[in-house]
């Protein structure tokens, strides 16, 4: 049992996220006999990502806002008054795209410093600032798009729209997609190789070759169907331009949350406040700069749904909040901050979207999407808040339990244990925040 929990990621973090993986493909394989086989079809999965890239893009900001504690109501009105205000430089002022990406980024990074103001400094609840915000930039989408659609030119839309450009021989696959999926492959038995080393260095027990060699298999295998989905689909299409930037954020923000002091502080905010700033920790420029993070990554989505649609709109970005706040919380974050991954949210995501997806291609009624897509946050929210309650394992837990030491194991709790007993209940109670 152990080796297999190694396996699934060592202490438990990585265990938990492998728990949304099961859910995620118990999901595609149920749709995919479900709707006979188009679920899993390439030119589906490239929809999936295509149509819901922007929500992804938002879960990555909303999944640092809730982890340091806060939330964001705003990102869906912010998003589309950039949406307006990039169609508008272009349509009206006649700015080339690249620039008016950049006005974009800008504006998100100003709304991003006006929210973070009044949270971090003035220290006004982030829910009422970002509700504020909420009204403010919805009513800026609709005084500066007059209520009216505005479309973008051509060359913007791949943003949105567009594929990597094939090149080279005629395989009957994209190149450029089977190369990236080499790589990727190259890359995931490097770190293998180079965390073995490091643990050797370290003078830490080595795991069992053979748990290497099945956790990187599995993963390989993951790569390869994600390659052979993009890379087989209809003439003229391979990876999508979006799924490429969200690849970049992914490992970005992936790196800044495990690796950078940043990060760290960010959890260390989020676990307990007052601790961290008895560490040393300034709570107030990490809650700056989170709030502004989010707002550019809203602008990001945007400007990338801006780009897909092919014109902004006035109801553009109407609900985004919810969608984001609903994958952070199916990947596993905790509702009192503290808790919570970029991959987890991610991984979410694709569960709504999939979801939803699954849903529409059996049929069922929009309406009723809506509906069902509600119940599933509500019942693992509620299946998670009742089992912590009961110092049961959350649903992420119940799901690898057999893959899991029993609770006293002399490894000790991970970080965002399932158990309400182990958090700290005082300043006291709270570890150290470590500064470098």
């Amino acid at each position: 049992m152990k080796n297999l929990r190694n396996v699934f990621g060592g202490k438990g973090g990585g265990v938990n996220q492998y728990g949304m993986i099961i859910a995620l493909v118990a999901i595609v394989i149920i749709f995919e006999f479900w709707t006979g086989g188009l679920t899993l079809t390439p030119q589906n999965v490239i929809n999936v990502f295509t149509q819901y890239s922007y929500i992804l893009i938002l879960a990555i900001g909303m999944v640092m806002v809730i982890v340091a504690g806060h939330i964001d109501l705003s990102v869906g009105s912010v998003a589309a008054f950039v949406g307006i205000s990039v169609a508008q430089s272009m349509a009206v002022w006649h700015l080339p795209w690249p620039l008016a990406i950049v006005l974009g980024l800008v504006i998100g990074a100003l709304v991003g410093a006006w929210q973070g103001f009044w949270v971090a400094y003035v220290r006004v609840p982030a829910f009422i600032v970002t509700l504020a915000g909420q009204l403010i930039f919805r009513g800026g989408n609709q005084l500066i798009g007059n209520s009216t659609s505005l479309p973008v030119p051509g060359a913007y839309q791949f943003i949105g729209n567009g594929y990597l450009p094939d090149f080279g021989p005629n395989t009957g696959y994209s190149n450029p997609t089977l190369i990236i999926g080499l790589i990727v492959i190259v890359v995931l038995i490097i770190r293998e190789i180079r965390a073995r080393r490091k643990r050797v260095r370290m003078g830490a027990v080595l795991q069992p070759v053979w748990v290497s060699v099945v956790r990187v298999g599995v993963l390989i295998v993951v790569t390869l169907f994600a390659t052979y989905e993009f890379a087989s689909s209809s003439a003229g299409t391979s990876i999508p331009d979006v799924a490429i930037i969200l690849g970049v954020l992914v490992l970005i923000y992936g790196f800044v949350t495990r690796s950078t002091v940043f990060g760290r502080h960010i959890y260390a905010v989020g676990g307990n406040s007052n601790a961290a700033v008895l560490s040393g920790v300034n709570s107030k420029r990490v809650n700056f700069l989170v709030m502004m993070n989010m707002s550019v990554l809203a602008a990001v989505a945007g400007m990338v749904y801006l780009g897909y649609s092919g014109a902004s709109g006035p109801q553009d970005g109407t609900g985004w909040e919810l969608d984001a706040i609903a994958a952070v919380f199916v990947g596993g974050a905790a509702i009192a901050g503290g808790v919570g991954t970029i991959v987890g949210s991610i991984i979410g995501g694709l569960v709504l979207a999939f979801l939803a997806n699954g849903l529409a291609l059996v049929g069922i009624d929009t309406n009723q999407v809506v509906i069902i897509r509600g119940l599933v946050l509500l019942v693992a929210v509620a299946f998670d808040v009742y089992s912590k309650s009961q110092g049961k394992p959350s649903i992420t837990g119940f799901l690898t339990r057999n893959f899991r030491k029993k609770s006293g194991d002399d490894e000790g709790a991970p970080s965002g244990s399932d158990s309400v007993s182990e958090q700290p209940k005082s300043i006291e109670d709270q570890p150290q925040v470590l500064l470098p």
